[in-house]
């Protein structure tokens, strides 16, 4: 039975990050046809993609304690400023006139979430590979890693935009300023976890400024 359940909800996972529109609006259709496990799944390819990436940033320490406390701080900040305005976003849909049940609102987040999760993964051998090309260069490092999250929030803006269109057309990208939302969060939380010492670029700024 475990495996059986296991199965499905892999390849339901699989669904999801192909075809997230498809995957949120049978949910929205056909009520529930999803079992628990699928939400479970889908959280913790997120949670990996976070902790995995975070750990990547923790790197530059150059030992294993601080890399697995910034895959921490990474899953952590991520997964709060993701929490925090959920609730707000169903509240104020349903105030505007969407219709969308609090599961398939949360669901659309969260296969989101899980989309962004895997692009942090698949991001990983280039932020490592600048990480171990440029340890002497602290700024350029921490400038790869702005690069990547903002590359993969805009995915994760294109994602989230087009499953919530889907789900109603008639609404489009209203939502979207949802996103807005947790990008503030994630920002002051990435910057009060420390996870980025933006300090670093501040020789760099210098020079530019000077130039």
């Amino acid at each position: 039975m475990f495996r059986i359940r296991l199965r499905s909800s892999i390849a339901h996972v699989g669904q999801a990050l192909r075809e997230p529109e498809a995957f949120a609006l049978r949910w929205h259709r056909e009520g529930a046809p999803y079992d628990w496990s699928v939400f479970a799944a889908l959280a913790l390819t997120a949670i990996l993609g976070t902790t995995t990436y975070g750990m990547i940033i923790g790197l530059m320490h150059g030992h294993t304690a601080a890399m697995l406390l910034d895959g921490l701080r990474c899953t952590a900040a991520a997964g709060i400023a993701w929490s925090l305005p959920l609730p707000a976003l169903y509240v104020l849909n349903s105030l505007s006139g969407s219709r969308l049940r609090a599961t398939t609102t949360f669901l659309a987040a969260l296969v989101t979430t899980s989309w962004g999760g895997l692009a942090m993964i698949a991001s990983i051998p280039i932020s490592w590979f600048f990480t171990l090309a440029m340890r002497d260069s602290v700024a350029v490092v921490l400038l790869v890693h702005l690069a990547v999250f903002a590359a993969v929030g805009v995915a994760m803006i294109d994602v989230f935009c087009r499953v919530m269109e889907k789900l109603e057309p008639h609404r489009g990208k209203l939502p979207v300023w949802w996103l807005a939302i947790v990008g503030a969060i994630g920002s002051e939380l990435f910057y009060a976890f420390n996870l980025f010492e933006f300090s670093r670029l501040g020789p760099m700024v210098s020079w530019f400024t000077a130039a």
